[in-house]
């Protein structure tokens, strides 16, 4: 058990991200966004201490969408920051990185070290986030998680999702519904919906090969499909996908105590 302990806190908007490091181990754990995520983040970070038989950490880096309410943090930092370095020690050979997050949706194009070239959000409204594929999954009596779990192909198109603003998709997903298209079929076209929208935001930053994808819908393999063929670049992505943002928060609380 090493001695000098840096914790990375990534306070989405619908889980809280957390990573022990110590110089050579990385550890992470995750706990969903409750009413409190102060609370929560607290809690979170106790737990995982007292696992390592700590009560405090000797750093702490907060990224994420509540980064500016963890008063116990040392530092906080930017998402975009957090999320290259992150995506960078998981996928080094990335050159670009698309976080599909709960409540935003940005690509970074990064250098060899995971260092941040250019970059672009969309942080104004839910389209192509996880908030957006929580509302429609509603609309089709799904929990969110069941989407991904639900066999699709995305390549074989039968209807189509035309609006990204969540309000007016929700409504075309329950016109479709009552119109007795399958689940199979609307799924696949709200991939493609979202596979376009971010295809479309990430040229804003000319993307480079390979492009890593992280964030928590980043195991869903028919998204990235759908990813894959919007950008005309390989994407690739990790089992820890989801920690990229507390990872790389974590490697910059190391920087600052080594």
């Amino acid at each position: 058990m090493k001695d000098k302990i840096v914790v990375g806190i990534d306070a989405g908007s619908s889980a809280i991200k957390l990573t022990l490091y110590d110089g050579e181990t990385i550890e992470n754990c995750l706990s969903p966004s409750s009413w409190n995520p102060k609370e929560q983040a607290a809690s979170l970070l106790e737990t995982a201490l007292a696992g390592r038989g700590l009560t405090k950490a000797v750093y702490i880096v907060g990224t994420g969408y509540g980064r500016l309410n963890l008063p116990f943090v040392t530092k906080a930092m930017t998402e975009i920051t957090c999320h290259a370095r992150g995506a960078g020690y998981l996928l080094p050979e990335a050159r670009t990185v698309i976080d599909i997050g709960g409540q935003d949706a940005k690509a970074i194009r990064v250098d060899a070290c995971g260092k941040v070239q250019d970059f672009v959000m969309n942080d104004k409204c839910a389209a192509g986030t996880g908030r957006f594929l929580q509302v429609m999954a509603n609309a089709l009596g799904l929990d969110v998680a069941d989407i991904g779990s639900i066999e699709v192909d995305a390549d074989c198109q039968v209807c189509t999702i035309n609006s990204m603003c969540t309000v007016f998709a929700e409504s075309e997903v329950i016109g479709l519904v009552n119109r007795g298209v399958s689940r199979e079929a609307i799924i696949a076209a709200l991939y493609i919906s979202i596979a376009n929208r971010v295809a479309a935001m990430a040229a804003a930053i000319q993307p480079l090969p390979p492009v890593a994808f992280t964030g928590g819908v980043a195991q869903n393999l028919a998204l990235r499909r759908q990813l894959e063929t919007r950008l005309g670049l390989p994407v690739i992505t990790s089992a820890q996908a989801i920690f990229a943002g507390s990872i790389g928060a974590a490697l910059y609380a190391w920087d600052a105590v080594k």
